[in-house]
């Protein structure tokens, strides 16, 4: 018999590789322009700081005001659901394979620690966009900061 995976898991699955893809990505602002996860990951930060306190006074001022409490909730619950699909992008961006051009570039950057002196272990046999967040965030803490001025 097989076993379909619970859809109510795997969300909360591809969330939980989203928040570990945010911590792994380098914000370091050369590779802003080449990739989305820098905007994407300063945007999903400031969501989740800022959005529930923000759906919070949406709720009370309407409550105070005596307004339309469905419409605060729905604004509210949009509020809350910002960060949340900031997360859903990156999680599912991080299980995405690497395109041919940037598995070429992930080999150049591997090769290069390894001519360094450092070493870096790649896990997996598909590379991932999680594979190469580890890789740029190994490279940038243990390489000089003129190796990554050719970005």
């Amino acid at each position: 018999m097989t076993h379909s995976p619970d859809p109510i898991a795997s969300w909360f699955q591809v969330l939980k590789c989203g928040q570990k893809y945010m911590k792994t990505w380098p914000l370091d602002k050369r590779l802003a322009p080449i990739f989305l996860e820098h905007h994407v990951i300063k945007v999903t930060r400031f969501g989740i700081r800022f959005m529930p306190p923000l759906a919070i006074f949406m709720l009370t001022w309407q409550i105070a005001l005596g307004g339309s409490l469905g419409l605060a909730a729905t604004g509210a619950l949009f509020a809350c659901s910002l960060p949340l699909q900031g997360l859903w992008w990156l999680g599912k961006r991080s299980m995405m394979p690497l395109p041919p051009r940037l598995v070429r570039w992930f080999h150049d950057i591997h090769q290069k620690l390894a001519q360094a002196g450092k070493v870096v272990v790649v896990a997996e046999q598909c590379l991932t966009y999680q594979s190469l967040a580890e890789l740029l965030k190994g490279a940038f803490k243990q390489l000089d900061k003129t190796f990554f001025d050719g970005l």
